[in-house]
């Protein structure tokens, strides 16, 4: 459904110093620097699936949308989507679509949400019969009865939101661009917004797209994520491998019995190999990592020597291990090359 193939774009950015004479001198001689927003990515996303898209910011991941909707035009590189060239601009290509940007508004301010849907209606081209019904479907799903005839400018952000995303589905596309649709939203908006997502996309069969600093958003929705840094893609596999390959180490927590020393317990994990990141602050409670694949046994190892009366192995959060893959500095590894050809296999 969306192929890319050694996308860029390129920005050619004017700079100076600051002050008068600084002006001055950049009317004659003007300062450029290359910006490379995005440098020779690639990956395929075939039909119906919902793919993470992560990345710090400023890693490249709004240019990115934007390129793959037609807003911007490629440096170079060859992308894709639904069998179209977004660059082309074709009212077809346009009906498939739908990008949903949590930064941007596009309800008209001053009056009702439901005018809004009337004027994207008439924009669509959508029939009376299709718009009512793929209209109540939404207000149903996103339980938008009491906000529907409320200027925008009364409605609360999350009320917002989920207007932005009845407006943007109200044509049926089959392929979703989503930029932080649950930026600023409280756990219980973030929680009916991911519900949604799932529900159109199972019902739709769409093809979703997600940007999200919302860990909780991609553990929700997607099993396979992209991970791109600096421009470059840097991960392109399932959310589980990721983990795999950016911590290499878990973490036990272990509750001890009051009775037992201290100075004898930091002596036993001190000596026991492998274990670092000891927390002995908040005793009887430790906390330590270990490798993954010596945690079953440095826990029986402990489970014997200390006096242990809970003991719990955890992954590292997914905000962590983010950050890891965010200053991964290489170019993409050879892992990624599997997963592209699965994704042809399955277009095909």
């Amino acid at each position: 459904m969306i192929r890319v193939e050694q996308l860029s774009k390129h920005y050619e950015v004017h700079e100076r110093e600051p002050g008068f004479l600084a002006s001055l001198r950049s009317l004659i001689h003007r300062k450029h620097r290359l910006v490379k927003a995005v440098d020779d990515i690639s990956f395929h996303i075939p039909a119906g699936e919902i793919v993470g898209f992560l990345g710090p910011n400023g890693a490249g991941k709004t240019t990115t949308m934007k390129v793959l909707t037609g807003l911007l035009h490629p440096t170079s590189g060859r992308v894709e989507v639904a069998g179209f060239r977004p660059q082309d601009h074709k009212n077809a290509f346009k009906r498939r679509i739908s990008l949903v940007m949590g930064q941007k508004s596009q309800l008209i301010w001053d009056v009702p949400a439901a005018d809004s849907f009337l004027v994207n209606k008439a924009i669509y081209e959508i029939e009376d019969g299709a718009y009512r019904k793929t209209l109540s479907e939404l207000v149903e799903l996103l339980e938008l009865e009491h906000v529907l005839h409320k200027p925008v400018r009364q409605l609360s952000l999350g009320e917002r939101m989920k207007c932005e995303l009845a407006a943007s589905l109200l044509h049926r596309p089959d392929i979703l661009f989503l930029d932080e649709p649950t930026i600023g939203l409280d756990v219980q908006m973030q929680e009916v917004v991911r519900r949604f997502i799932l529900a159109y996309n199972q019902s739709v069969g769409a093809t979703v797209l997600l940007t999200s600093h919302y860990m909780g958003d991609v553990t929700a929705l997607c099993d396979r994520v992209m991970v791109i840094g600096g421009g470059r893609l840097l991960y392109d596999g399932e959310l589980s491998e990721l983990t795999e390959r950016y911590s290499p180490r878990k973490r036990i927590r272990l509750l001890l019995d009051e009775s037992g020393s201290l100075d004898r317990t930091r002596e036993i994990l001190l000596s026991t190999p492998g274990v670092t990141g000891i927390q002995l602050e908040e005793y009887p409670a430790i906390g330590l990592e270990v490798p993954r694949e010596q945690v079953s046994a440095i826990s029986a190892s402990l489970l014997t020597s200390l006096p242990v009366l809970d003991l719990t192995i955890e992954d590292p959060s997914m905000e962590s291990v983010i950050g890891q893959a965010f200053t991964e500095k290489s170019a993409p590894s050879k892992d990624c090359e599997p997963k592209l050809k699965q994704a042809e296999a399955v277009r095909d």
